[in-house]
């Protein structure tokens, strides 16, 4: 690991740790216990995000996350993993299933469309603008690639994700129970996927693999499949999507350029 890539991981476990621990404030030492890293590391890169808003230093030596973190949150999800080496995966996808293949990447609590890959669909011939596969998405408490990034979320952010609504215009099959919900969590660790029965849209089923980055989802790979060409046992689609998700992931882990972490 270059010593950019490990710099870069610290600083995302402590941005991390701020949704971990209960509270919006916390001091160096207890942000130390929760990552792992010595409390002079973690006080090294709360000072150094001062300057650029990433962190907010209080009163009594404590520490909250600034508007500079989301920046800092794009910045590597625009870098990670390779945008080139990414759409080759989504295509080969693409055309083993014959789906269609969205990678939704983290941002927050909610997730983002960065890549696709539809072959010769047409987006309009079913009534959706192709701007909406890439603009911000739905609660992550609506689909299957929204449950397999819940899924992986520390559980703060699972107990707010299940405090909204379901959004108006989903699917027929989208989960609203919130127990069914957490159950089907419990289903997605265990099995490392998740099948959607027209959660999002009428007429369209789907598979979807989270994206990790070591340990820490990075976002979540999905196959949509029109109900009438859903086979009654998924496992060869669910296979696919699995082994294209682990090589995101191996993406995901790849050193950054010298550049990305300037």
């Amino acid at each position: 690991m270059g010593k950019g890539t490990a710099h870069g991981k610290k600083v995302f476990l402590v941005q991390r740790a701020f949704a971990d621990l209960e509270g919006d404030s916390h001091g160096p030492t207890a942000i130390a216990k929760q990552t792992d890293l010595d409390a002079a590391t973690v006080y090294r890169i709360l000072q150094d995000g001062l300057a650029d808003g990433t962190f907010v230093q209080e009163a009594g030596g404590r520490y909250r996350l600034g508007p500079g973190a989301f920046r800092l949150s794009m910045q590597a999800l625009s870098q990670t993993p390779d945008p080139e080496a990414t759409q080759a995966v989504l295509d080969k996808l693409q055309r083993v299933t014959g789906g269609l293949v969205a990678y939704y990447a983290v941002v927050g609590a909610r997730r983002i469309c960065t890549d696709y890959a539809i072959g010769d669909f047409d987006p309009r011939s079913i009534g959706i603008d192709p701007f909406e596969l890439v603009k911000y998405s739905r609660s992550l408490r609506t689909g299957a690639s929204g449950r397999v990034i819940l899924a992986h979320m520390p559980p703060p952010i699972q107990e707010k994700v299940l405090a909204e609504s379901v959004p108006e215009g989903v699917g027929p099959g989208v989960i609203r129970d919130n127990e069914a919900l957490i159950e089907s969590l419990k289903d997605i660790r265990a099995m490392g996927f998740a099948i959607g029965r027209q959660e999002c849209m009428a007429g369209w089923d789907s598979v979807a693999v989270p994206v990790m980055w070591g340990d820490t989802i990075h976002g979540s790979l999905l196959l949509w499949v029109h109900v009438d060409k859903m086979p009654e046992d998924p496992s060869r689609l669910v296979a696919a999507t699995m082994t294209a998700a682990e090589m995101l992931s191996r993406l995901a882990s790849m050193p950054w350029a010298p550049e990305s972490v300037a």
